[in-house]
């Protein structure tokens, strides 16, 4: 068997959302930066995105991280994120599991007790702070691009649910931040496929509704994600991300964990050195803090750092066969949802 064309991948998952790594095999990808190659992706050749993460080679609730070299002077490696809908420009439960990768594969070097790692995202740079202990990667603390509020109680008309109020905010990417109680619903894994599809819908409703464009980073123009939450006893964040097709984010979900703290910033009800905990649909948690303050076009930010832990369980590698059938994989709904058609 001719395995001279094939990905290898590390099997890595960040509080329980899987991020694997492409760490050797994948071809070039055109782009003076990180934001180009990532435009390149989704707008002229999607073909590995699809490769990787569409059946059957993949499954429903995961990621794929393109491991790059990075274009900075200042960077130690780069990657983007490739998702079942398109290429995405940052993601933290994903950062956090290439931190992982990258030291636990010594592709990086790895100091102990702690090791920095700089990170060329399209959405700018990423430095990462590792706690290691004996080889491993025991936590990972991100310091996050600017985030910042777009819109706050956003009334929204909607045939299932009646006019609902939503934020809007940027944390690596757009979210739309929506209160859970407005659905008539708990963020619990017996909801899971209810709140999917209601993320979906509101997506949809969304990009006719409301428009983005973010002020420095070309092509990043759209809501990305909606993200369910709702308040804890303990004051911590229940968080749920929902993405295209259809399904939930395991993890807190960084980016969005960011762009929940910007929303907060924006009303006064977090300032600088003050820390949240997010909590998952199934328990596992990130903490965000507000580290700085700082302008984006003429908007309020903060600097967020979320710290997680991600865990290398395996590796694979996947062979490219030009006799392969199924080359540009497939989807079909009764595992991604009634909303599969999305994908193209």
């Amino acid at each position: 068997m001719n395995w001279n064309r094939s990905l290898d991948l590390l099997q890595v998952h960040c509080q329980g959302e899987i991020g694997k790594v492409i760490v050797s095999g994948a071809p070039e990808i055109p782009g003076a930066t990180m934001l180009d190659k990532m435009n390149h992706i989704n707008t002229v050749d999607d073909s590995l995105r699809r490769f990787v993460t569409f059946e059957p080679r993949a499954n429903v609730a995961m990621s794929v991280n393109l491991l790059i070299a990075p274009t900075c002077a200042d960077a130690d490696a780069g990657f983007i994120v490739l998702q079942a809908d398109r290429a995405h420009p940052m993601s933290g439960s994903n950062c956090i599991c290439v931190v992982t990768a990258l030291l636990e594969s010594r592709t990086v070097p790895m100091s102990e007790p702690e090791t920095v790692v700089r990170l060329d995202t399209p959405a700018g740079l990423i430095v990462a702070r590792a706690i290691c202990r004996e080889g491993r990667c025991l936590s990972v603390s991100l310091d996050n691009v600017p985030s910042f509020a777009e819109a706050l109680d956003r009334e929204v008309e909607t045939p299932k649910w009646g006019r609902i109020k939503i934020d809007v905010a940027f944390g690596g990417v757009y979210y739309a931040l929506v209160d859970v109680d407005q659905l008539g619903l708990d963020i619990t894994p017996p909801n899971a496929r209810l709140l999917a599809e209601a993320g979906i819908e509101l997506k949809s409703l969304l990009a006719d509704q409301i428009s983005v464009a973010h002020p420095v980073l070309h092509g990043v123009d759209e809501i990305a994600y909606v993200m369910f939450r709702g308040q804890e006893a303990d004051g911590a964040v229940r968080t749920c991300t929902t993405l295209q097709p259809g399904r939930v984010d395991r993890s807190p979900c960084g980016t969005g964990s960011s762009a929940n703290l910007a929303t907060l910033y924006a009303r006064g009800e977090v300032s600088v050195g003050d820390r949240r905990t997010s909590r998952s649909i199934i328990g596992g948690e990130f903490l965000a803090e507000v580290i700085g303050e700082t302008e984006v076009g003429g908007r309020r930010a903060v600097l967020p750092r979320i710290s997680g832990r991600a865990f290398v369980y395996g590796r694979e590698q996947l062979r490219i066969s030009d006799d392969d059938p199924f080359v540009a994989g497939f989807a079909l709904s009764d595992t991604w949802g009634p909303q599969v058609g999305l994908l193209g």
